[in-house]
This record gives structure tokens, sequence and C-alpha cells, in this order.
């Protein structure tokens, strides 16, 4: 009988550790999902990581369905520069850093920048609105998260911003909610690279 209730309270603490980690992405406290199965903001590490053009890791293959319908395919930007940012409509920081995201997006077209928003354990309706007078760039819908956990190597955080090079290569990490006065001269300078 111990045997079994060691057994029982092993199994325990190993599926209260995945699921404590399938909650967080593999960002530092990203998300924290509550018994009742809601999403809460919790920080991220507010890092910002600049890397150096021989030392950028690749970005992984992301492609899927859009929240309004409709595909995107990372793959089909590459020689642009991509501004990716993770994003949930119950993430009050998302809120705050959305006006900045939309003048950085629009500020940038003509340099070959584009934006894609990346929505995370979120529901389909909430998200619609959240965006609706906020964002003019397409965002995927992922309420599973996985494209947070594609991206080995960087803290994904909730609310995240990457800026991936040309080459389809990670310059830049905002693990935390981006002003346009930090994100733009960073857009700038990745889209001055290799021309």
């Amino acid at each position: 009988m111990p045997t079994r209730r060691l057994a029982a309270a092993t199994l325990g603490v190993a599926l209260t550790a995945v699921l404590a980690l399938a909650g967080c992405g593999t960002g530092k406290n990203a998300v924290d999902q509550t018994a009742g199965g809601e999403n809460r903001y919790v920080p991220g590490d507010g890092k910002i990581v600049q890397y150096e053009p021989g030392k950028r890791p690749a970005a992984p293959d992301m492609r899927g369905e859009l929240l309004d319908g409709g595909s995107y395919d990372l793959a089909g930007h590459k020689g642009e520069v991509v501004v990716v940012n993770f994003w949930a409509s119950w993430c009050a920081p998302c809120r705050a850093e959305a006006k900045d995201l939309e003048s950085v997006y629009q500020a940038t077209k003509p340099d070959k920048v584009s934006f894609v928003g990346v929505n995370i354990r979120d529901d389909r309706d909430k998200a619609k609105a959240f965006v609706r007078g906020r964002s003019t760039y397409p965002s995927l819908f992922d309420p599973a998260g996985r494209y947070s956990l594609a991206f080995t190597g960087v803290s994904i955080g909730t609310p995240c911003t990457l800026v991936i090079d040309r080459d389809g290569r990670i310059a830049a990490a905002f693990n935390k909610a981006v002003l346009s006065d930090e994100l733009q001269p960073v857009v700038g300078r990745v889209a001055g690279e290799n021309r």
C-alpha cells in the first residue's frame, strides 16, 4: 500500500510540473492558468535582447490560421524584416502597447517591414474584439500557445515582441510591453542591414 501512495504522489508532482510548464510556454512566468481554466497575466522577465548579426538564432517555421480567417506563412516573408508580437486579450500590458506597435507598423511599412501578431491562449471572439480599432496588421490564432514553444533559446512572455531580420533570424527580443521609441530604432537598424 505505501508503494502505491508513493507512486501516486510522484505521478501527481510530475503532472503538476508538466502542467505548469505548459501554462508558461518558454517564457518565464508568461501565463498563469488558474484552476478555473482562466488565463492571468504574470510579467515576463522585462529584458530586451539584441543579437549581433553573426550570432542570431534562426526563427522557426510559423504558419497557420489567421484570427480573421486566411493563412499566414513566415517563410513567405523572407527578404523582409518581420516584427512578431505575442499578445492576448486578457493581458493588460498588451492593451498598453497596442498603440505603439501600430504606430511603428505604419511608420516602417515603406522599408519592407511587416508585422504579425500571435494571439495566444485566448478565445477567438475576445481576440477579435481586442484588435478592432487597435491594429491593422494580421494575427495568427494560437489558442494552444504552440508558436511560443517553437522559439527555442528565446524567452517568450506575454507580451513579447521579436524582430526577425531579412534572413529569417531573430535580431531582437523585447520580453515586455514595448514602446515605439524602443522598437522603432531597432526595426530601422535591422531594416537598414543588407540593403
